[in-house]
């Protein structure tokens, strides 16, 4: 069954179902008239969680959402309703505020979003698949095997989840499109002890797949054994120093700093507005030579990636910034319209209780040709900065604070003793002049990236090769 004939039998074919499609089609193009842009939302959800601390299932979550998002744009302004219900009653209602921001004008609406047969996921109901009983029983065994492992594992925390989003958008001219995304993850933390000294590691995967894909014995092994060794590189870290020296950052998940530093920076918003400390610079060099940035939505199973985005648009991979020159912005519709650019597939949504604005998909820097090892040969008192936790970042000025949750000293060209309280303090314009060497070795993240702009949460992906920079602020508490 194709996305359009699914979501067709959730929204308007049920037998409970208060909303026919006709209606909503005309209803649409009723509240639409006049307007710039805007388009119905409908969405079905379906979310749960379980979770397992200290050999005990802690939570066990099941929950639906039903709604919809009902927009009118005009020029700048944006009219939007939503409800937590699909009836054509809540469609009126929703129909009559909207069409304020439109009303007086004559407006030329917006060429519609090319289509696409693209299908980037499997788009089965992961939920449907796999009981809670096997989840417990899985969470369960990964408890065992973390203690099994080492005797200073003192907790195990675990949890999986999975949910499944259905979304049809209606257009003004009649025009639907569909999508059905599948999205799963499990994440593990250990805590372990040593001559009363505690520390944490975790690790999670995850990504647009059924649970097979995170819960086979090869898989959640890793995960156990990639925490616990973080866990235990943190018993024998020592205080980070302080200061400015060149850093080295791992491949893989430390894009998360490219992602918040510079990512956040190129969405159309922000440009269109003049906040962003890019803005402006189209054309011009803000990076080093060999500094190549995507954003890629259309990578099969990848947690960021869309088959089309909240508002019908295709994803697509764009070119941000290539050989160090800015060359795109991340555009949804409307500042795309405003900017005169082209749509690129990134305008998106938490849930039909929002209105989309551009948000990253899959940001990801390209390899270059240098070696890890090189990297840390050529330092002779640096950070080598492998994995990363929380961090934020001023998008008007470029400024970012983050704190790298596994790092090591380099002296001398090798790496040495693990530092604890870290943290990476620059400028996203400045930091990209400062790359100085490239790895051959890019990765992308294992499947946990969550992304917040304006109180509203997505999954995204992140992805580097190992990376030199020559230099950075080092925030550090060593004597």
């Amino acid at each position: 069954m194709t996305p359009l004939a699914a979501t067709d039998r959730l929204f308007f074919e049920r037998a409970e179902a208060a909303l026919d499609r006709d209606t909503a089609e005309r209803l649409t193009a009723e509240a639409l008239a006049g307007a710039d842009d805007g388009e119905l939302f409908l969405e079905y959800r379906e979310s749960e969680q379980v979770s397992l601390d200290d050999g005990h299932i802690r939570t066990a979550g099941f929950d639906t959402a039903l709604g919809f998002g009902l927009r009118a744009v005009s020029g700048a302004a944006t009219g939007y309703a939503h409800a937590g219900e699909i009836s054509e009653a809540a469609l009126r209602r929703a129909a009559e505020t909207v069409h304020a921001v439109a009303a007086g004008r004559a407006g030329r609406a917006a060429a519609p979003p090319a289509g696409s047969n693209a299908r980037l996921y499997d788009e089965a109901n992961p939920l449907l698949l796999m009981p809670f009983e096997a989840r417990a029983r899985l969470l369960g065994a990964i408890d065992d095997y973390a203690r099994g492992k080492d005797g200073r594992v003192k907790q195990v925390m675990a949890s999986l989840s999975g949910e499944w989003q259905a979304v049809q958008i209606v257009r003004a001219d009649g025009r639907r499109v569909a999508d059905l995304r599948p999205l799963v993850r499990l994440n593990v933390a250990v805590v372990v002890e040593s001559n009363g000294r505690r520390e944490t590691g975790s690790f999670g995967t995850g990504g647009r797949f059924d649970y097979s894909r995170v819960t086979g014995e090869d898989t959640w092994r890793a995960a156990v054994d990639e925490a616990l060794r973080q866990a235990l590189i943190n018993l024998e870290s020592r205080p980070a120093p302080a200061g400015e020296m060149p850093v080295v950052l791992g491949a893989g998940w430390p894009g998360i700093l490219l992602h918040e530093a510079i990512g956040h920076g190129l969405e159309g918003d922000f440009n269109r507005k003049k906040t962003s400390a890019f803005a402006g610079l189209l054309g011009h060099r803000i990076a080093a030579p060999g500094v190549t940035v995507v954003d890629d939505g259309t990578l099969p199973d990848r947690r960021g990636s869309l088959t089309v985005d909240d508002e019908g648009t295709p994803s697509g991979r764009t070119v941000l910034i290539e050989d160090g020159i800015l060359t795109g912005y991340l555009q949804d519709r409307q500042n795309a319209r405003l900017m005169g650019m082209r749509p690129t597939g990134n305008g998106r949504r938490q849930s039909y209780a929002h209105a989309p604005m551009p948000r990253m998909t899959n940001t990801i820097m390209l390899g270059g040709q240098s070696s890890a090892e090189e990297m840390i040969r050529s330092v002779k008192r640096g950070l080598y900065a492998v994995n990363f936790g929380g961090g934020q970042v001023d998008i008007t000025s470029g400024k970012f604070v983050f704190s790298a949750s596994e790092a090591y000293l380099i002296e001398d060209g090798k790496v040495t003793a693990p530092v604890k309280g870290a943290t990476l303090i620059g400028n996203g314009p400045d930091a990209l002049t400062k790359v100085e060497m490239i790895g051959d070795d890019m990765a992308l993240d294992p499947g946990i990236g969550t992304c917040g702009k304006n109180g509203q949460g997505v999954p995204v992906g992140v992805g580097q090769p190992t990376l030199k920079l020559a230099a950075l602020t080092v925030g550090g508490t060593a004597a």
